[in-house]
């Protein structure tokens, strides 16, 4: 089943961006290529069922399976031995992706008190977007009394685009909430 976002990229994005950036090839017309969500443990890798509720709820929100991170090496200042959980990972591509891109702008977003959009400035100079949000408990699908703990999460939403111009524009036309210019 094709994604609303996917159709609304397809029928109405590509033309927007053709027009304001005149491409020789359609091939060069930017687009989501993956986001990638990733979550630090922290001070839960000592407790193992707080661990596999971080990771439950990440999958959830995700809608697929997310990857642990473990450390490679032991750190005495921040006490990490080898191999200890200390994130988890997940990368959404093509029906997952949109998916989770349309519950991210149309579900999510709104749901934050306060809201006055996300950042214009932080995009990397080559056109991708990274999001940092305090809290899970924005996303529908989890409940407030099924969350142990508040944690963060980073969402990266990488684009074909070479520029940060067109990256932001692809996701304007998306629907992402940016702030208003000053």
């Amino acid at each position: 089943m094709t994604q609303r976002l996917k159709n609304f990229y397809q029928s109405d994005v590509v033309p927007a961006l053709q027009n304001k950036f005149i491409y020789g090839n359609s091939y060069q017309i930017p687009h989501i290529e993956k986001i990638v969500i990733n979550r630090g443990i922290g001070d839960a890798s000592s407790n193992s069922k707080l661990f596999e509720s971080f990771v439950d709820e990440l999958t959830t929100i995700a809608g697929q399976k997310c990857v642990v991170t473990r450390s490679k090496k032991a750190i005495a200042g921040f006490q990490l031995r080898p191999d200890v959980p200390v994130g988890a990972s997940v990368v959404l591509r093509g029906e997952r992706m949109y998916a989770f891109l349309d519950r991210l702008i149309h579900l999510a977003f709104p749901r934050i008190r306060d809201f006055q959009g996300i950042s214009r400035a932080s995009f990397d100079g080559r056109g991708n977007y990274s999001i940092g949000l305090r809290e899970q408990l924005m996303f529908p699908e989890l409940e407030y009394e099924d969350v142990d703990q508040l944690r963060g999460m980073d969402i990266c939403i990488v684009t074909s685009a070479p520029t940060n111009e067109e990256g932001r524009q692809l996701l304007h036309l998306l629907g992402m909430p940016f702030q208003r210019e000053a």
